[in-house]
Order: structure tokens, then C-alpha cells, then sequence
């Protein structure tokens, strides 16, 4: 197992074996004040080490800050009234996000079982190191304003719910202006489907929509790590997390999620394609409509 630090002090460790992996996955998960191993950790799950913690609002490109408001906007108008039972903020930022509108949330999840799922979904992407990303977000909201913070200590909790986040935050523009220095906020959204109860699913959205969270992160190295996959490791840790029943067909639940699952469970694997390059899938072939 290797470690190092990336610019900034943030932490890497790339893991040689499905053994050393479980062992930084669930590092620090043991809590002395109840007896119980419960995490405090959030975990995200990429098929490429190299991405970066972008949210879907900047990879919209463009003026993509200045566009966001428009965004979200048009959405509450276009969008079904019934879609969110409460017309606050962050419920429909959360449905929009579900929905693929392009905004300033980043998708966690409180399972690193589910974040491996995500790590060796794509199997064309098998050539190239994946990455688990590990959150304390105890830690982040440490740094919250002091508002905030003390929004969560009256409720004892740890993370924010939507509606408990609205209440403090009822605008982009309030966020904004509740802090000069940016800061970072994990919160639950409503199980409007069953991904999201099914995923273990929540989100982060930092202050200010144009910084990526990698990028707050490398200002707050303490709080987080990247645990890197070896490629040559991606299909073991593949098929144990088919075993342990993470796929597609149980965190994307109906038709769509069965038959994914079923594309990738029955794709041929390296050993058999070295010993028959012949079973290759065409890629060559006209696509069609």
C-alpha cells in the first residue's frame, strides 16, 4: 500500500489488494462514545482516478455560475407542481439533480460498498486507475459558519436534512452571503425515489458554484482522501461487489437497472478475451438511431 500527498497535503492511498482496500475503506469507522462501528464518512465513487469533484453545473461550461439561478428557476416553473411536497430550496435542487438538470450538488453516498459499485460500473473504463473518495463530513461542518453550526447542534445531528437547510438557506444568494470564505455543506435530500434510500444516498454543495470540491478540499486536507484502485485490481473488486449484491439491478431499481446490470454482469472478462480475442464486442459498427 502506497501513500502519498497530492498538492495541497491531501492524502492518496492506492491500495495493491481487495484486503488493504477494506481496510482504509472502513478506517476510522469505530465510535467510542455508543460502542459501534458507524462511519462519519461520506464516500464517492469514480471510474477514473484523475476526475475531478466537479458538479454537473460546471461541466455544463459557459458562464455556468451565472447561468444556475436560470436554471433552477425554469425548473420550479416547467415542473410539476406535485413533484416536490415542499416548495423549498434544496428540495428542488434535489429533484433536479435526480432528474439531470445540471446543478451545484454532488452526489455521495454514506456506503462504501456503494461507492465501489460506481468505481468499476464502466467496464470500458477497466484500463485506467478508479478512485474512492473519502469525506469526513463531521469534520467539513466544523468549518461551517456559525449559524449553521449551530443549526445542527440544536437538532443533535450530524448532517443537514433538505428541509432543516432551507430553513437557514433559502436562496443561492443567501449562501452566499452568509460567508466570505467558502464553505461546504453535506445534506440528505427527500427519498423522492427509491435510488435514493437504495443508494444510501446524499448530497455536498459548496457555497461558492465555482469551486469544485476537490478544490475546497486541498484547502481543508484533513478532512479528506482519495483511495486509488490499480486497474489490474478493478475486476476483482468488481465481481466481490456483484457478490455482496451492489449492482445495478439493486441501486437502479425497475427495468433499466436490471437489464444494465445484466449488460455488464455476462460482458466477457480479460482472461477469456486473451485467450479469444475473436469475442471482442465490433466496434466498428454503425450505431443507428
Amino acid at each position: 500500500m502506497q501513500r502519498s500527498s497530492e498538492e495541497g497535503g491531501l492524502q492518496t492511498v492506492r491500495v495493491s489488494s481487495w484486503n488493504e482496500l477494506q481496510e482504509e475503506l472502513f478506517a476510522d469507522s469505530w465510535n467510542a462514545k455508543i460502542g459501534r462501528f458507524r462511519s462519519h464518512h461520506a464516500f464517492r465513487g469514480l471510474s477514473d482516478a484523475r476526475y475531478p469533484l466537479a458538479t454537473t453545473l460546471m461541466r455544463l461550461g459557459g458562464h455556468f455560475a451565472e447561468l444556475e439561478r436560470h436554471l433552477v428557476r425554469n425548473f420550479r416553473k416547467y415542473a410539476h407542481g406535485s413533484v416536490v411536497e415542499q416548495d423549498q430550496l434544496w428540495n428542488w435542487v434535489s429533484v433536479a439533480q435526480h432528474y439531470g438538470l445540471p446543478t451545484r450538488l454532488l452526489d455521495w453516498t454514506n456506503s462504501p460498498y456503494v461507492a465501489l459499485h460506481f468505481a468499476t460500473a464502466n467496464v470500458t473504463r477497466f484500463d485506467v486507475d478508479g478512485v474512492v473518495w473519502v469525506v469526513d463530513y463531521t469534520g467539513v461542518h466544523q468549518q461551517l459558519p456559525q449559524t449553521l453550526e449551530a443549526a445542527l447542534e440544536r437538532e443533535g445531528a450530524t448532517i443537514f436534512t433538505g428541509e432543516m437547510l432551507s430553513r437557514e438557506i433559502a436562496t443561492f444568494e443567501e449562501m452566499t452571503a452568509i460567508s466570505d470564505e467558502p464553505f461546504a455543506v453535506f445534506f440528505e435530500p427527500p427519498s423522492i425515489d427509491p435510488r435514493i434510500y437504495q443508494q444510501y444516498a446524499f448530497f455536498s454543495v459548496v457555497s461558492d458554484n465555482r469551486m469544485a470540491f476537490d478544490d475546497w478540499l486541498r484547502a481543508h486536507p484533513e478532512f479528506g482522501r482519495k483511495i486509488v484502485i490499480p486497474a489490474e485490481l478493478k475486476w476483482e473488486v468488481r465481481d466481490k461487489v456483484d457478490l455482496a449484491n451492489i449492482n445495478e439491478r439493486t441501486l437502479f431499481p425497475g427495468l433499466e437497472g436490471l437489464c444494465s446490470w445484466l449488460r455488464r454482469y455476462y460482458s466477457p472478462s480479460p482472461t477469456l478475451l486473451a485467450s479469444d480475442p475473436s469475442l471482442s464486442p465490433p466496434n466498428d459498427y454503425d450505431h443507428g438511431a
